[in-house]
């Protein structure tokens, strides 16, 4: 059962979460999610949990039932020039910036941030699988990312993006090999330089 709230008092905590972090090509999503105080939902999870299906009977749930979300994020290009790791705090930051509510406190799934304005902010290693909120947007991000990719399947058949969603799969690694890079793969993408933390 995940914890419905980080602090006891009654603040606008905002649960973020990205999507598509270690793949090889397309953008990466984050998900802003503010949650009612006495928002339940038994069958909310870490969406690494949860089945394809059970994230797209969630979505509308989370949408309509949250105070404000939001959804951004960061391309291709973008991971190229700043890396990963800032990428994902950058759309981190777009989402929080298109909340309409304006948050008290941020819960960040993982250990690296970068503050986003004056906002109080919490790292939590595991974080989508702890609070509620963070579940919820992982959720979203991944929700919105998968449909995004699937979108492109159709312009870049070749590498399976409808499936494999961009990872690193067997499949997409040899489609590269047999095809080379789409202009939506990421081109820089290698795992010490993804570690610099400066944007």
């Amino acid at each position: 059962m995940l914890i419905s709230r980080y602090s006891d008092d009654n603040i606008n905590e905002c649960g973020c979460d990205e999507a598509g972090r270690g793949c090889l090509a397309g953008p990466v999503y984050a998900a802003a999610v503010i949650l009612p105080f006495n928002f339940r939902c038994s069958e909310l999870n870490d969406s690494k949990q949860l089945t394809e299906k059970q994230r797209n009977k969630l979505r509308p749930i989370i949408e309509e039932q949250a105070l404000s979300w939001a959804v951004a994020s960061a391309t291709a290009s973008e991971i190229d020039e700043i890396n990963i790791l800032n990428a994902s705090i950058l759309a981190m930051h777009r989402a929080i910036a298109a909340l309409s509510v304006q948050p008290d406190l941020l819960l960040i799934d993982g250990n690296r941030f970068k503050p986003y304005h004056k906002i109080n902010h919490h790292c939590i290693v595991g974080g989508d699988a702890k609070y509620l909120s963070i579940a919820a947007a992982s959720v979203l991000a991944k929700t919105y990312r998968d449909a995004y990719m699937a979108g492109l399947h159709s312009q870049y058949p070749n590498y399976g993006w409808n499936s494999n969603m961009g990872y690193p799969t067997l499949q997409h690694r040899r489609a590269i090999i047999e095809y080379g890079p789409s202009p939506e793969h990421r081109k820089t993408f290698k795992v010490r330089e993804q570690l610099r933390f400066d944007f």
